[in-house]
């Protein structure tokens, strides 16, 4: 649509903040801004024919514009989609006499159609390598029974099981999906695997069914059934009945699972489980922005228990968690406590410390990561029944259990506490972060070279937009003398290093002064809460990195200084931004 207007945009203008508005901007204020625009870049009012041009440019761009925003139906789709929006095909079949919400989902419709068509040609691969390692030799050894024995100085740790699954999805049609899964596993010397075929049917909004067939060499062949169904909208069944068929006969089973949204944040489950391992379960989850917290019971057999867990979610950068709960059954006790930590965009670290009776100690270490949705979870768990390494890549999962020992040892609850944090911090200063640093420099350059077309031609702009400005700001500024009103003194835009410990970096800033004062208007100047890069007369200096905007202005007679974060509104003058003469 805005391409019908004659003159290419960058995808990354921001009309708002080219015209200097809120987003809740009513229909005059657009106007008072475009107008205002208007007087200031129309080509009649220069001569120069360099200046005309340039003005012409400046002048079709705040026109496009003020076109999207003053028009209903364009102004949706931007506000929700932005620029991308208005380029997708299919939106001249919708009538202008639709609403707000009626074109979001027109556009919901059409983004559908655009993803349907991509999933049919994707698939999703998933993956688990298991390797269990016996390391009670460390904790649970007697040195003086060995003594004898060749290379018993040092302790022995063993490869004991070993368990790979593979799973891929391919979708049939929108509704329907073929899930193709295999599995080997071995123990000490003994072995097996199996292969499964799903086939899983959408068949309304409010559920779906899936059918599956499997064949192993340690089990016969397998048949079942998954429903699932919304009862209502704070409630749904889920149903899954199996046959297996073994040398010992046909092995039925049935589990069914009612759940309901109790409130906002907290969900109850109802679990009943039919078989060879009948159970009754119940539990309440309850998730918050800042906690989650599960208390369960079970009657069953061969399990019977309760459990009760807790994990606090800091509000940080790097969403610490911290996390325990207690578990307790005719298998005993467990107590578990543990924390987990984001050390990059797609990457989380945690450590669990779990201690049992009669299970021990174990020591759990996990990461995980997604090609597709691109996460990636690096998870560290200690427990003190045996402690596992568990590494996921992408749609694969390498999980390394290491058991320690059987007992309740201070040192083995020691060692897998303390050793995983003096491995993470030493990890994480000489390792991670110097490669998240790199990894961001290379990502800054990649973004920089690929937008360097884009930030030449908007420094170009807004070099022209300073000296279409110069008349302007010469009356505003005779103007505001006049009334000892609003001066801008100096202005910068950009990368500030204020900071002792990143003195190396570049200061990367442009000078703003005409055009703020190009903005001052019965001297005060208001800024709304949008990326000042768009402001006429600004450009980025600095693509990808944080940026500031430093003031210094006058009013009535006295110097005031204000620095103001890059999405930050701003309103001049203020008391609190007078300078301390004392100072």
């Amino acid at each position: 649509m805005a391409a019908a207007l004659g003159e290419e945009v960058p995808d990354n203008e921001d009309y708002y903040s080219l015209l200097n508005v809120r987003r809740e901007a009513s229909q005059e204020e657009l106007k008072a801004a475009y107008r205002r625009l208007c007087m200031l870049y129309h080509p009649d009012k220069h001569r120069d024919p360099e200046l005309k041009t340039q003005a012409e440019r400046l002048f079709n761009l705040v026109h496009q514009a003020y076109e999207v925003l003053s028009d209903p139906q364009t102004r949706a789709i931007y506000d929700i989609y932005g620029r991308r929006g208005l380029e997708m095909e299919g939106w001249e079949v919708v009538e202008r006499k639709r609403t707000p919400a009626e074109i979001r989902e027109e556009f919901e419709r059409l983004q559908r159609e655009r993803e349907e068509r991509r999933l049919q040609q994707r698939t999703n691969p998933k993956g688990t390598i298991s390797v269990g390692i016996d390391a009670t030799d460390l904790f649970d050894r007697y040195d003086e029974e060995y003594e004898d024995v060749p290379g018993s100085s040092f302790p022995q740790i063993e490869i004991n099981k070993m368990h790979i699954s593979q799973s891929i999805e391919a979708p049939l049609t929108a509704t329907d999906t073929a899930i193709l899964s295999g599995n080997l596993s071995t123990q000490n010397g003994n072995g097996g695997g199996s292969i499964n075929l799903a086939l899983r049917r959408v068949t309304s909004a409010k559920g779906w069914g899936e059918l599956e067939f499997g064949a192993g060499d340690l089990q016969g062949p397998l048949f079942g059934l998954k429903i699932f169904r919304n009862l209502t909208p704070r409630c749904f069944i889920t149903t899954n009945c199996a046959l297996q068929f073994s040398s010992r006969g046909i092995r039925p089973g049935l589990t069914t699972v009612l759940a309901r949204n109790l409130d906002k944040n907290t969900m109850g489950y109802l679990q009943w489980r039919w078989g060879i391992q009948s159970a009754m379960n119940t539990s309440i989850v309850r998730d918050t922005k800042t906690s989650h917290f599960t208390v369960a019971l079970q009657l069953g057999i061969p399990h019977s228990f309760m459990m009760v867990s807790y994990q606090h979610k800091f509000q940080d950068e790097d969403q610490t968690r911290v996390k325990g709960s207690l578990k307790a059954g005719f298998f005993g006790t467990i107590v578990e406590y543990g924390a987990e930590r984001k050390i990059s965009r797609h990457s989380i670290l945690g450590a669990t410390v779990s201690v049992g009776v009669p299970q021990g100690v174990s020591l759990k270490i996990k990461s995980v990561q997604d090609y597709n949705s691109r996460l990636q979870r690096l998870t560290v768990t200690c427990t003190i029944l045996f402690p596992v390494l568990r590494l996921n890549r992408a749609s694969q999962t390498y999980f390394f259990p290491v058991h320690l020992t059987d007992q309740l040892l201070p040192s083995a609850v020691f060692y897998a506490t303390v050793g995983p944090l003096v491995i993470y911090f030493a990890m994480h200063r000489l390792i991670i972060k110097p490669y998240l640093r790199a990894q961001k420099e290379r990502e800054l350059e990649k973004q920089r070279e690929s937008t360097a077309s884009d930030i030449l031609q908007k420094k170009q702009e807004a070099e022209a937009a300073v000296r279409l400005m110069q008349e302007s700001v010469r009356r505003i500024i005779e103007a505001e003398e006049a009334r000892m009103g609003l001066i801008v003194v100096n202005a910068w835009y950009g990368k500030f290093v204020n900071d002792n410990s990143r003195k190396n970096e570049k200061v990367k800033v442009i000078d703003v002064t005409v055009p703020l004062q190009c903005l001052v208007k019965d001297s005060k100047l208001i800024l709304t809460e949008a990326s000042k890069a768009g402001l006429p007369g600004f450009y980025d200096p600095c693509v990808g990195e944080e940026k500031s905007l430093k003031v210094l202005y006058q009013f009535r007679g006295v110097l005031h200084q204000v620095m103001s974060a890059d999405n930050e509104a701003l309103r001049i003058p203020k008391q609190s931004h007078r300078i301390d003469a004392d100072g």
